[in-house]
């Protein structure tokens, strides 16, 4: 799958979105730093593994990790139901966890932004 210039690249199962119409899905973009050196095969197993985790908490949509195209570093599509969904997951010792491994293999710190789906 293509999303404009980033490939998606499928970690674990991805669910279809189950959020109706007219409610507020929140939406978040994760521009990942720098991957250091030879760690690359080691983030695409996190991802998978911590999509494995997050994927079980109440509101969890789906979380889909982008490559880009023509140089530049890898990004994140997070979807929840809500805000308050997100929130639970950010705030468990699951996601704790998951950042303390990641942190490793990075050459500094994402950078999240945060929406919320006004049409489509």
């Amino acid at each position: 799958m293509r999303l404009g210039l980033y490939n998606v690249l499928s970690a674990g199962k991805i669910p279809e979105p189950r959020a109706k119409k007219g409610d507020a899905m929140f939406v978040v973009v994760i521009a990942f730093p720098p991957i250091k050196k030879g760690k690359d095969a080691e983030f695409r197993e996190w991802f998978a593994s911590s999509n494995e985790q997050f994927s079980r908490f109440e509101g969890f949509l789906r979380r889909r990790l982008l490559r880009p195209l023509e140089g530049g570093n890898y990004a994140a599509i997070v979807e929840f139901e809500n805000k308050e969904a997100f929130r639970a997951m950010h705030s468990s010792p699951a996601h704790d966890k998951a950042g303390e491994i990641v942190k490793p293999l990075f050459e500094g710190n994402p950078t999240p932004r945060f929406y919320e789906v006004l049409e489509g």
